[in-house]
């Protein structure tokens, strides 16, 4: 939480996103961005990794990279930005840092994140993608018996 006063985490609360993906540095994300151009509106595709992600309530942002032709680009949303209209879960990376500052010097191979498996805690806790209904264990319902 931010250090500010309880009238402003309200309005701040106000405007905070509920419909977004859990997603942590190392994560491979697909934001779909609004982009304004000659007066028309359009759905950019952003997909690279997360290198970055401020939890600060409704001022909360991420930074997400990618190669692009050789080039390394970078862009930063906040995560309650009108502009982001979705954010897609790609890949969930194995990380040890919280900030991946250190892909900018790698190149290649080297700039790889290993998969990690699974769903996190709080998806499963709350019967997300990871729960599972019945044992498995028990015969199918239309068995004949020979």
């Amino acid at each position: 939480m931010s250090n500010s006063s309880p009238f402003i985490e309200k309005i701040e609360n106000t405007y905070k996103r509920s419909d977004l993906p859990e997603f942590r540095p190392g994560d491979t994300i697909r934001v779909h961005a609004k982009i304004s151009e000659g007066g028309k509106d359009r759905i950019q595709v952003f997909q690279g990794v997360c290198i970055h992600r401020k939890r600060n309530g409704g001022r909360g942002a991420f930074t997400v990279r990618k190669i692009s032709h050789g080039v390394g680009v970078e862009r930063v949303w906040a995560v309650n930005s009108p502009r982001v209209v979705k954010i897609e879960l790609v890949q969930r990376g194995r990380v040890r840092k919280a900030k991946l500052y250190y892909l900018r010097n790698l190149s290649g191979n080297a700039a790889r994140i290993r998969a990690r498996l699974g769903g996190y805690a709080s998806e499963l806790l709350s019967g997300g993608t990871g729960a599972t209904t019945g044992s498995g264990d028990s015969e199918p319902t239309g068995s004949t018996e020979g």
